[in-house]
């Protein structure tokens, strides 16, 4: 695949690493390109795989427009335990019993998170909080208060129901915390769960399938500048 001048603007797809903060993955390409307008279209966090839109150059103006669209996702929800991140990022800090979970009522809950909803982002999150980011605060053990924030969500689709863990598919809005979603869908069923695994899949009409392997952009990237 060949490129454009960067500098002018160019629109890459990537899929995100598991543990690579959405930052690594601007800072490896900004490296490899050696211009510094270089950004993403909404953050995923380390534990999450998946499509990241990275703007450069001139492209760089079109970020809020691409953090607008409709996103998609799949994953898996694990019940029986929750987190403070909500995730399997941090330890767990209480267990539940799982014997007396009932696919069918979990799956009647899982109608409940249809439509326009007030969410709570995670303490965990990159919401700023008097000027900080809240996960800092939250890191060093102060009390976070988040503020509930209208989310919608298109699709909550169970795919896999295998107490503890249940697969999903989801679609919905910018601003939507999968991770709140598995959190809260827990409290529903008066159980506890957590998100421990999460796949970003679609971003408006871009798709994970039309996404680069990181490593292999960054070798495509090398190519192009040492032929032009």
């Amino acid at each position: 695949m060949s490129f454009n001048d960067f500098s002018e603007g160019e629109l890459l797809l990537i899929d995100k690493p598991k543990d690579w903060t959405s930052f690594d993955v601007v800072a490896k390409v900004r490296n490899a390109i050696k211009i510094k307008k270089v950004g993403h279209a909404g953050t995923l966090d380390p534990m999450a795989t998946g499509l990241l839109i990275l703007c450069t150059g001139k492209w760089t103006k079109r970020i809020d427009s691409f953090m607008a669209e409709e996103k998609e996702y799949e994953g898996t929800i694990r019940f029986g335990a929750t987190t403070p991140s909500y995730d399997a990022e941090s330890e767990i800090d209480a267990r539940f019993p799982v014997d007396g979970l009932d696919e069918n009522e979990l799956r009647e809950k899982a109608t409940l998170f249809v439509g326009k909803i007030q969410q709570y982002p995670p303490a965990y999150s990159a919401i700023k909080i008097k000027g900080q980011r809240a996960y800092t605060l939250a890191r060093k053990g102060e009390e976070v208060k988040m503020e509930p924030r209208e989310v919608e969500i298109t699709r909550f689709d169970l795919t896999r129901i295998a107490f503890p863990e249940v697969d999903f598919r989801v679609v919905c809005s910018k601003g939507t915390y999968i991770r709140s979603l598995a959190h809260d869908l827990g409290k529903a069923m008066q159980n506890g769960a957590h998100l421990s695994r999460l796949v970003r899949t679609r971003i408006g009409d871009f798709h994970l399938k039309d996404a680069w392997n990181l490593e292999r952009l960054i070798e495509a990237i090398r190519a192009h500048k040492m032929d032009t």
